[in-house]
């Protein structure tokens, strides 16, 4: 199976697309890293155009409503009360706060506006606050999306009934590669929060990072674990590592860019029909590689000065090259 693909991939022709069926080895993903970077980014375009408009971007803001403090140890993350990062712990914000940021998101062009709070999971007392920022940003217009940790029996039920379009709870990296970033939850953990979402009839936005420190057939692994989900998410956000000052992964070296671009194009492949976003270290892209990755497939970003608690992109330099290169905000 694997030679097969690999051969045919050689031609440039394949099959355009998967059969929703079809599930994907860690070899077939590697074999489409292992083609010409013109054939691969062709082929990603053809798969592209065959399932979305190729110059439409879709555009979410995201907003850290609670800050740091988090008990988790994910070997990349700012907001660790682990680490030492200079990032002090806050407080959930007021209504008021994100309202005010969800207008200015929706002015500026964002049709989603996704909520994150820095917590293992959400207790009954926190989710009740979120709960209402969901249905009060619903009325606005946006689509909604919040990523809170793990979930507890019932809480999906609760999300979906406030009017939750999106849940977000990435994957992060393959499963032989999990354990050397993250030692106090499992990737089961994860995967038993996307069930529940799932189960609640919630959208699901899961992607993963590059830039751990994992070879290129881990990232690989990353990718046909998340094309394999039945049914493959909605939104596959790919996050290049920020090196952070203070975490674990504080001093890693940052991948090539056109892996990067790769990783892109392999997941518009295998996930057909998913949006996928260019996510955290878009801006250290710089505009060319932006550029390619659209090419690849990518049509959604994550737009607005900050994400979290990283620097992105401000919305006016991200407007002047929608215009450069003719695409369009949906």
């Amino acid at each position: 199976m694997t030679a097969s693909v690999a051969t045919a991939e050689q031609t440039c022709c394949p099959p355009t697309t998967a059969p929703a069926t079809k599930r994907w080895s860690v070899a077939e993903v590697e074999a489409l890293f292992a083609l010409p970077f013109n054939d691969l980014l062709f082929r990603a375009q053809q798969v592209h155009r065959e399932n979305f408009d190729p110059n439409a971007i879709q555009r979410s803001t995201l907003l850290s409503i609670k800050t740091g403090g988090c008990s988790e140890d994910c070997g990349y993350c700012s907001q660790s009360s682990r680490y030492d990062t200079g990032l002090n712990k806050e407080k959930l914000l007021p209504l008021t706060e994100v309202l005010e940021n969800a207008r200015a998101a929706k002015a500026k062009g964002s049709s989603r506006f996704c909520m994150g709070a820095a917590w293992r999971g959400p207790k009954e007392k926190d989710l009740e606050p979120v709960l209402e920022m969901v249905r009060e940003v619903k009325k606005l217009g946006l689509e909604t999306c919040v990523t809170l940790g793990m979930l507890r029996d019932g809480q999906a039920e609760k999300l979906k009934d406030a009017g939750l379009d999106y849940y977000n709870h990435n994957i992060d990296t393959s499963p032989e590669f999990y354990g050397q970033i993250i030692t106090t939850h499992t990737l089961q953990d994860r995967m038993d929060t996307l069930a529940k979402v799932r189960d609640a009839g919630i959208n699901v936005c899961c992607g993963g990072i590059v830039g751990l420190g994992e070879t290129k057939k881990s990232r690989a692994a990353l990718l046909a674990e998340l094309a394999n989900m039945d049914p493959q998410p909605d939104s596959v956000p790919i996050n290049n590592l920020v090196q952070i000052e203070g975490t674990p992964l504080g001093q890693n070296e940052a991948i090539d860019p056109f892996d990067f671009v790769r990783m892109i194009a392999a997941a518009r492949i295998t996930m057909p029909k998913s949006y996928v976003r260019l996510s955290a270290g878009r801006q250290e892209l710089g505009e060319g590689i932006q550029a390619l990755c659209f090419m690849a497939g990518a049509n959604s970003i994550f737009y607005g000065e900050r994400l979290l608690t990283t620097e992105n992109p401000d919305a006016d330099a991200d407007d002047k090259l929608f215009a450069r290169l003719g695409l369009k905000a949906v």
